[in-house]
């Protein structure tokens, strides 16, 4: 193996006691000071060729003289260039600020989503005073919400606000509350669902119940159903784990309509049943209709207690008035 240390281009060759082997497997051999899951990343990201081809296969079984060369991008410099967007802005003062997130819109900066997300409005909108509050790659977050999940957030604008608004959420002192359409109608009509949720062994992107999980509980309440082919229900966390009202509602037997990942067997089955204008809104969706529409905490400058809520985006209302039909 020859490194060109001048430049971010490495190069491996091969052994006759490597042929065989997994290509990220081998390359974490010939460079150990980087991990196999950024080698991994490398290949899937074409950034690791073969007679100048990319090898995107991580399992690509190599051959004993291939020489292949690696192009490692230099390090995220941490830097989150602001850009301008329209935040629908519910309450502002020098210590936090709270807006109502549409979906389509990513909270904060990750591979796949470098930018255009909330972080980048927030940095745009606050300028210089957001940066490193509550840390550099996530300036102002305290909680979030999934990309195609829209509702109200709030936002800290001090570390002081930042402290303590996190410490709030994570003893539950903060009051969160969901609307959603599912499938079906829940029994009972109010209640518990509890269920310990982890990685999904079968699909370790997602998230399911599982024994080895973490505790979890989400409260919920129809609010109004459409037969029983679909419901709209109030839900209230008890914790907060990831995709936690998603996975529970599935786990249920109630998907939310419209998610593309938590959906349920019987999607087809059960779009087949709605009137036609409510498959048509159902399927233009192109996201789970939950909306986090109700959000309370104190202030942590005054102590007193705000709440916010906020409507049904008109996705959903759409959705609503085309299941009337029903």
């Amino acid at each position: 193996m020859a490194v060109n240390t001048s430049s971010d281009i490495l190069h491996a060759a091969v052994a006759l006691d490597e042929a065989g082997n997994r290509l990220d497997r081998v390359l974490t051999g010939h460079f150990g000071d980087l991990s196999r899951s950024r080698l991994k990343r490398l290949v899937e990201q074409g950034q690791v060729t073969l007679d100048g081809k990319p090898i995107t296969d991580p399992a690509y079984k190599v051959k004993a003289g291939q020489i292949f060369t690696v192009t490692v991008p230099p390090p995220d410099s941490g830097v989150i260039v602001p850009q301008a967007m329209d935040l629908k802005i519910l309450f502002e003062d020098a210590h936090l600020l709270v807006l109502d997130k549409p979906a389509g819109l990513v909270v904060h900066p990750a591979p796949g989503n470098p930018d255009r997300t909330l972080v980048n409005a927030l940095m745009a909108h606050c300028g210089d005073s957001l940066a490193g509050i509550g840390g550099v790659k996530r300036p102002g977050i305290v909680h979030r919400l999934d990309k195609d999940t829209s509702g109200i957030m709030v936002i800290a604008k001090t570390d002081a606000a930042h402290r303590a608004l996190a410490a709030d959420f994570a003893a539950r002192r903060v009051t969160r509350a969901y609307q959603a359409i599912v499938w079906g109608v829940p029994t009972p009509k109010a209640g518990e669902i509890v269920g310990a949720i982890g990685r999904n062994p079968r699909d370790r992107k997602t998230m399911a119940v599982v024994a080895t999980g973490k505790a979890a509980i989400t409260r919920y309440q129809v609010l109004k159903s459409f037969g029983t082919t679909a419901s709209l229900i109030e839900c209230r966390l008890g914790s907060g784990r990831t995709h936690q009202i998603r996975v529970h509602l599935l786990a249920k037997g109630n998907p939310v309509l419209g998610d593309p990942v938590y959906k349920g067997r019987h999607v087809t089955a059960r779009l087949t049943k709605l009137p036609a204008a409510a498959r048509a809104a159902t399927s233009n969706l192109r996201r789970q209709a939950l909306h986090a529409y109700l959000l309370g905490f104190r202030h942590p400058a005054t102590g007193e207690y705000r709440e916010f809520k906020t409507a049904l985006p008109s996705d959903m209302t759409d959705l609503l008035h085309k299941l009337e039909e029903i």
